[in-house]
């Protein structure tokens, strides 16, 4: 088996970030931590340094446990986490991580991944500024500035580090010559064109929520931030490139630029929120639904891209667990998005720990509405802890006492016994596909209850549309295991089937519980297929 690449793990705050940011003073009253009652939903936050986590743990009323408690329903770290911790949780806890999501997360990674299905789509995947990962794509790099050369035509490019954080180490070049060849670096094309406001360059902190990848489950916030240069934007030209106020949109990096302007309402200053900018688009006659539509599909086909990694990684921290089992990670993701004079959004890079600190309001009011749906969607529930010890303690008495199960029948039995055999299997796997769907009804019932600022977004309710990402995702699972030992290719052999929910079988639906108006019946009874049932997109 391949090993997976190490992820990063993302260190503390820098001395920068210690002096500079001041905390925004909520009014919010922080609740003493209780002794641990019977029912009570935990959570362990040690692996936070963010106090609006904390704050939202308080408001959702769960009770926060000591650093060194392992058990809890909750676990919230900032850093990525090792994947033995995943594989030790019990299947009633969640942590905030997903293995394997640092292949979108590591500006290296995604440009390899993101290389690799533009050349199988190019037309899907053209959201992507052209990029070269140094040191092995310099030679193609320097062969494309001849051409240009050649063509009398000048670009600028945006220099980062492979494995870089909050704009350290970023430069802009319109000449290639002086780059060093060993060094690990991203090279992407400028976008000269941005969307501007007031004259100033900008980019979208989009929040994405994964609550599972086994099947693949998002939602994208409707809410977020919107980070402004702090100097008026001009073409980058040979007296500008080094004016990095001008030409990033960092958080980070502007805020050191007296010019930045800190204001506590939504609509002004450097920082400001995805809700007033898209009443700003609406008020000057742009198309909102259609900025929504392309920010969705940006989302999708980019952790389309990510999934056959995640899948894997989970499957390999996870073994045994049947597709639409209750996933022990999620993962809310801080999508960075250009735009450009025509709308059109450009993916910059994808955060796996956005930053929750909330040195202003606006980060405050925004950033808690994120977390606090978020947890809410989730559904963690006092029963779970309960009813999982139960279900691993019956289990062990079964495999321990042979019971109710299905015994096979001897060499010799008669036609009828071999009969009744197929018939006590094929029940005995009618009713966990049963289960199966009663508990996917029941988590998109309370889905959709909560969604809050959210909105689902993956599968999409167009049909034609969830062909379309269907048809993407069997092309990042060949790209994913093209090469690949054979064995391997065996271990995820047709994983779309086997990543989709399950079907019902329709003579087999508990119309008493999933359509409460119906006549209460059993389940053995059979049902006329024509008729209604709340069964959405489960097929």
């Amino acid at each position: 088996m391949p090993s997976l690449p190490q992820e990063r793990v993302i260190q503390g705050p820098t001395p920068l970030d210690l002096n500079t940011e001041l905390p925004y003073q909520s009014t919010m009253k922080r609740k003493v931590r209780k002794k641990k009652k019977k029912g009570t939903i935990t959570a362990n936050v040690a692996g936070t340094k963010f106090e609006i986590v904390r704050l939202v743990i308080d408001e959702m009323g769960f009770l926060k446990t000591p650093d060194e408690d392992e058990t809890s329903n909750l676990i919230w770290c900032d850093s990525a986490v090792q994947q033995e911790k995943i594989a030790e949780l019990q299947n009633y806890q969640r942590i905030n991580h997903f293995p394997g999501m640092g292949e979108i997360c590591r500006k290296d990674f995604l440009a390899r991944n993101m290389t690799k299905m533009i050349k199988s789509r190019p037309l899907d995947y053209a959201f992507v500024p052209r990029t070269w990962i140094f040191p092995a794509e310099y030679t193609q790099f320097q062969n494309y500035m001849k051409e240009l050369k050649k063509k009398r035509k000048q670009k600028t490019f945006i220099v980062k580090p492979a494995n870089g954080a909050m704009g350290h180490g970023i430069s802009l070049i319109r000449n290639g010559d002086k780059l060093p060849s060993q060094d690990h670096l991203i090279v992407q094309e400028y976008i000269e064109k941005p969307f501007l406001m007031e004259g100033y360059k900008f980019d979208l902190r989009i929040y994405i929520l994964v609550t599972s990848c086994d099947p693949l489950k998002i939602f994208l916030c409707h809410d977020g931030l919107v980070r402004m240069g702090t100097e008026k934007y001009i073409p980058p030209n040979e007296s500008n490139l080094t004016q990095l106020y001008m030409h990033l949109t960092n958080y980070s990096v502007n805020k050191h630029n007296e010019r930045f302007e800190r204001d506590e309402t939504e609509n002004k200053g450097s920082k400001r929120s995805i809700k007033w900018f898209t009443e700003f688009l609406q008020a000057n006659q742009h198309d909102v639904a259609k900025f929504w539509s392309d920010i969705s599909e940006l989302v999708v086909k980019t952790l389309i891209v990510a999934e056959p990694h995640v899948l894997h990684a989970y499957r390999m921290c996870r073994p045994g667990q049947p597709p639409g089992s209750e996933s022990v990670c999620f993962e809310v993701l801080g999508f960075d998005i250009l735009l450009d004079r025509k709308l059109k959004p450009w993916l910059l890079e994808i955060n796996r720990a956005p930053s929750f600190g909330t040195d202003q309001k606006i980060d405050y009011d925004v950033k808690k509405g994120v977390l606090l749906n978020a947890l809410k969607l989730l559904n963690i529930r006092t029963s779970d802890k309960r009813k999982n010890l139960a279900k691993q303690k019956a289990e062990a008495q079964r495999r321990l006492y042979g019971q109710n199960s299905i015994k096979r029948p001897s060499p010799g039995s008669s036609d009828w016994e071999q009969q009744r055999h197929q018939l006590e299997k094929r029940k005995e796997e009618l009713k966990e596909r049963l289960a199966q769907v009663r508990k996917q009804i029941s988590k998109e019932e309370h889905e959709n209850r909560h969604m809050g600022n959210y909105r689902r977004i993956y599968p999409p309710e167009d049909k034609t549309l969830l062909e379309k990402y269907e048809n993407l995702l069997a092309v990042a699972f060949q790209t994913f295991l093209s090469g690949r030992a054979a064995s391997f290719q065996r271990e995820l052999n047709n994983p779309l089937k086997r990543m989709k929910p399950p079907t019902p079988h329709p003579l087999l639906v508990d119309w008493s519980t999933t359509c409460p108006s119906q006549e209460t019946r059993g389940w053995k009874q059979p049902i006329p297929p024509a008729q209604p049932c709340r069964v959405s997109h489960f097929k």
